[in-house]
């Protein structure tokens, strides 16, 4: 089949014209249905995309790509046996095809790649449940949650790059006639991408993450690199193979995007962070790559997401069980492997004011301990949150955090009923006193007694501001406290949220209206997503000449 890139935007006008108004009102607004319910995709839409999961296990994964070896780096947290191979291309010859591709690409224009994009989102939102599959058995999240971040929840973030980049490149005319007296200038601009764009994703929330910059790059003309992290390959195999086949049949290169498969063993994203024809980088992972990317890839325009210290100061509630149980959803999601989840609680060492009365230390946390356990008591319906633990890293910080203080909720190992080789563990929470100023990923909380709201407030600042944050959370009846939080959060640059005692969590956002980190913190350099995100990653170069 063969189409036109014209027929392509005209198909998905509509809903660009619907994300373009929604970047701007910041409502809620949803392209995707988040609900994997047979009533909303079809009676057999969840066989199907098992099925089409389950064929692609133990084979050489289906890419016109050239290989030099096929290679299956992947290990299931949840030890389904995957064995699925991939075609590793050098860098080489990744490199050589990307530059290939670049000037097709770039001269297709907004309105040509607009509507390639869009029909990539839309042939990978008919095979959503196959992508579900696919993260749920890479990262161990439970299957609603990665039909969910993996799925509908992905392809609005990268909705919402392409809605950027399209009106960031089309806020003014591409040319004018210009005239000043006896002087008329025919002037053009030329809307020029940065180069080859490469995205290194990560092992928990492959498509979350990957997929904004990976859209807001080909949106703005730039061909795209997909590194995916060795533990999380299929789901962004499956993202490269649609987007090939869509640039193929509109008759572009293919080689605008490419699928480039590493090991443990044997990394290429240095090597390939480093080429000079690599100008744009979007990663997501620990810190210290972060770093090391922000200072050696020079030659790049690099966009990190890194690790934070997300904190929350509880200072007063008036309704203590809805904050428990808050709290004890949002630390058990995923067994706080969510770079929003909350590590930190500030809490008054004299405990704090409720409207079931005065709450001791001990009683606040006790409260929101008692949440994780009551959701967490039965382990088939615990392992639906919890999920399994990625990687072995993560069980090694549950071990070093049990000696950091005093345990008041300790982590406990659960048997998963459909995956006899999952690693689940629950929850931890530790009364520190110190040791809590560097991110701690995974299930583990600390419980930090403070001399007052004020102190709280103070640790809060320094901590953020040395070391960042994704997200931060403050409970107060006080409105002073309130807005000098709020303060304190413009100052370290991170996003607020207040008093949910409801069914929104702190490490929960959404597109359209919430800016997922703010790159104002050393956590992250930029926004998913707003303009900035989208903005540099081309430049607009004028030619003129007598009329």
């Amino acid at each position: 089949m063969t189409v036109t890139t014209t027929d392509l935007f005209a198909t998905h006008e509509e809903l660009l014209n619907s994300a373009l108004r929604a970047i701007t009102e910041r409502g809620y607004w949803s392209a995707y249905p988040e609900s994997p319910s047979p009533k909303v995709y079809g009676e057999t839409a969840a066989a199907d995309g098992k099925a089409a999961f389950t064929a692609l296990l133990g084979k050489e994964f289906p890419l016109d790509q050239p290989a030099d070896e096929w290679v299956a780096p992947e290990q299931s947290p949840f030890g389904i046996p995957l064995g699925v191979r991939y075609p590793r291309t050098s860098p080489d010859a990744l490199i050589a095809a990307a530059r290939a591709a670049l000037p097709s690409w770039r001269d297709a224009g907004p309105r040509m790649r607009a509507g390639v994009c869009l029909e990539i989102l839309a042939r990978l939102h008919k095979r959503v449940f196959e992508l579900a599959n696919a993260v749920h058995a890479t990262t161990g999240q439970a299957f609603v949650m990665a039909f969910q971040a993996g799925g509908p929840h992905a392809l609005d973030r990268a909705l919402e790059a392409v809605a950027y980049g399209y009106a960031e490149q089309t806020r003014q005319v591409g040319s004018v006639v210009w005239t000043k007296k006896a002087d008329t200038l025919a002037k053009t601009y030329h809307l020029v991408p940065r180069g080859i764009g490469l995205v290194i994703g990560c092992n928990t929330f492959p498509t979350w993450n990957s997929w904004p910059g990976l859209f807001a790059s080909l949106i703005t003309g730039n061909p795209v690199l997909v590194k995916p992290h060795p533990g999380a390959v299929l789901p962004l195999a499956i993202t490269v193979q649609v987007a090939r086949e869509v640039l193929a049949e509109a008759g572009l290169d293919p080689n605008t995007v490419q699928l480039a498969v590493d090991s443990r063993e044997a990394p290429i994203a240095k090597d390939l962070a480093l080429r000079p024809e690599v100008r744009l980088i979007d990663f997501t992972g620990s810190t210290a790559f972060g770093d090391w990317l922000e200072d050696n890839a020079r030659q790049a325009q690099v966009y990190t997401e890194k690790a934070g210290v997300n904190t929350v100061v509880i200072d007063s509630t008036a309704d203590f069980a809805g904050m428990c149980r808050n709290l004890g959803f949002s630390l058990t999601l995923y067994s706080g492997q969510m770079c929003t989840t909350p590590q930190n609680l500030l809490i008054p060492a004299g405990g704090i004011e409720t409207e079931a009365g005065h709450k001791s230390f001990d009683e606040v946390v006790d409260g929101i301990a008692g949440a994780v356990r009551a959701i967490t008591a039965d382990p088939a319906k615990a392992v639906e949150f919890t999920g399994a633990i990625v990687n072995g890293d993560v069980v090694d910080r549950i071990e070093a955090a049990r000696k950091m203080g005093d345990v008041v909720l300790d982590s406990a190992e659960l048997a998963h009923p459909a995956y006899a080789g999952a690693v689940v563990r629950t929850p931890m929470i530790v009364k520190v006193t110190d040791g809590y100023g560097s991110e701690c990923f995974g299930p583990v909380t600390f419980a930090v007694p403070t001399e007052s709201t004020a102190d709280s407030i103070g640790i809060f600042r320094e901590t953020v501001g040395e070391k960042g944050a994704i997200t931060a959370a403050v409970y107060s009846t006080d409105e002073s406290v309130l807005d000098a939080v709020e303060q304190a959060a413009m100052e370290v640059g991170v996003h607020l949220s207040a008093n949910l005692t409801g069914g929104i969590f702190v490490n929960q956002s959404a597109a359209f209206s919430d800016f997922h980190a703010s790159g104002a913190n050393p956590a992250a350099n930029a926004a998913l997503t707003d303009g900035a995100f989208v903005a540099s990653r081309f430049r607009i170069v004028q030619s003129r000449r007598p009329a």
